[in-house]
């Protein structure tokens, strides 16, 4: 599971239309911008994240972009790190999502509201295409494969390998079928 992070334009170009591509769109519009609260919050972090990692010199636009998303943060109950996400990240509704610093998850994670990654024991390595249900728990350096669908108030406190379904407390593999073969999309409210 390799981790992906904005290393260039380029890579922030991608970055953003993957997780355009993630709410159903293939352009952001003005409208939608202003409409979808998590979409425009997971725009202004990729921005952030460019800037910190490609131009650490633009300090004012860094600390500004930095400063009104943190207070739109902070409207939509996120807690959520720059560079913990790969590219295609959808945050289906507004409520509480923390994520530790140290954790790492792949591309293509939808993520529900109400859930917790990591603890101070550890961050966990979450891989491609993973399914995170609402009010879910996963904590512990422990890691969880590609294509996984993490049911709703699951607590996940050991690893999991890919294409499964998994949930409970505590989780345990339900299914041999993943997020792919559960059809789970993204539709922001």
């Amino acid at each position: 599971m390799p981790y992906e992070r904005i290393q260039s334009k380029a890579d922030y170009r991608r970055f953003v239309q993957a997780d355009v591509a993630a709410y159903g769109l293939e352009r952001v519009s003005l409208r939608c911008r202003m409409q979808v609260d998590q979409l425009r919050f997971l725009l202004r972090m990729r921005k952030i994240e460019y800037l910190t990692n490609c131009r650490p010199w633009r300090k004012a636009s860094l600390l500004m972009l930095e400063f009104v998303n943190h207070r739109l943060a902070l409207k939509l109950g996120f807690s959520i790190p720059k560079n913990t996400f790969g590219p295609g990240l959808c945050i289906v509704h507004r409520g509480t999502v923390v994520v530790n610093p140290g954790a790492r998850i792949g591309k293509g994670c939808k993520l529900h509201a109400c859930t917790n990654i990591g603890d101070y024991n550890g961050a966990p390595v979450i891989g491609d295409d993973v399914y995170i249900g609402p009010g879910a728990k996963l904590f512990g350096p422990i890691t969880i494969g590609d294509n996984v669908a993490i049911g709703a108030n699951a607590v996940v406190n050991r690893s999991f390998g890919s294409n499964c379904t998994v949930g409970g407390v505590p989780a345990r593999v339900l299914s041999d079928r993943g997020a792919r073969e559960l059809e789970v999309f993204c539709h922001a409210d």
